[in-house]
């Protein structure tokens, strides 16, 4: 009866003790806890879909296939211009990913590597990432007013370029015949997107290069992102190295391998230069057809 006795009252002051060092805590460490409860974001985000869609960063590209140096026949040089503002490239100027973002964005991580801008366009010299960033984005002086104490106040304002500013990209590419297929066929070397240079004013004055993508190392790139194509369908498995293989974008030819090493607009305009174009369009065309005439 006495341990019994004992046992109950060792059981009340083990009880009593718990709850006063429950009221000892600090309150502001109670608040926290409950703050850090009620405040703990979700592990998983809401699907924005029917389906987790995985396909397209699963995708892997199949090698080219092997050309040795002697089994091309004939070969020339062609650099095009694409403009995002014609109805079948709308897709590179697609709001949430557009094309220039996906080559900006996988230049300034590092996963993509660029070249400068030269007279040979030749890859030869691989931009930095400082560089890219650097030319990415500008840096402005801005001139504040303190309010309270009527200071001037110098701060430094960073500026990211507008992708809407890239309007079009050029296309180097090499047109060859492979006599031990018997085909005519193309492999695009390389992308550089063309930005519009405005005036304080916001006026255009001129466009200029920025980098070179050299295409067969952005290939891997392009086939992991979906290209949100004109019919509407958006799981559309379509990506950017099946749009540039399967030749879906309007262009123009605005050079070929020429002996002077000049552009057409250098030597022509208006409409004699869009008709020029055409007309080199024509003679890759009927070079292959004049192969099997006879």
């Amino acid at each position: 009866m006495q341990t019994s006795i004992k046992w109950t009252c060792l059981c009340l002051l083990m009880f009593f003790y718990a709850g006063t060092m429950l009221l000892a805590q600090d309150p502001e460490q109670i608040e926290i806890k409950s703050e850090e409860i009620y405040d703990e974001e979700p592990s998983d985000a809401p699907l924005d879909d029917v389906v987790k869609k995985d396909i397209m960063t699963e995708r892997r590209v199949l090698a080219y296939q092997p050309i040795r140096e002697s089994d091309i026949f004939w070969e020339k040089r062609i650099w095009r211009i694409i403009d995002v503002r014609e109805k079948m490239n709308l897709p590179f100027a697609y709001p949430e990913e557009p094309f220039f973002k996906l080559l900006s964005d996988a230049a300034t991580k590092g996963d993509l590597p660029v070249y400068a801008i030269d007279g040979t366009d030749k890859f030869n010299k691989r931009m930095s990432t400082d560089d890219v960033l650097s030319m990415l984005s500008k840096t402005d002086t801005v001139v504040t007013f303190d309010p309270e104490t009527y200071e001037e106040k110098v701060q430094i304002v960073r500026n990211d370029i507008n992708w809407e500013d890239v309007k079009r990209f050029r296309i180097k590419e090499v047109w060859f015949f492979d006599k031990e297929t018997s085909t005519l066929q193309v492999r695009i070397l390389g992308i550089a997107p063309l930005i519009d240079v405005k005036d304080n004013e916001g006026n255009f004055r001129f466009e200029k290069p920025m980098f070179w993508v050299y295409y067969p190392q952005a290939r891997e790139l392009f086939a992991r992102h979906r290209v949100f194509t004109m019919g509407g369908n958006t799981n559309a498995t379509i990506s950017w190295e099946d749009l540039f293989e399967m030749r879906y974008f309007a262009s123009y030819i605005y050079k070929e391998s020429n002996v002077y090493d000049r552009k057409l607009e250098e030597y022509l305009s208006g409409v004699d230069l869009l008709m020029e174009s055409e007309k080199i369009k024509n003679e890759i065309f009927n070079f292959e057809h004049d192969l099997w005439q006879y």
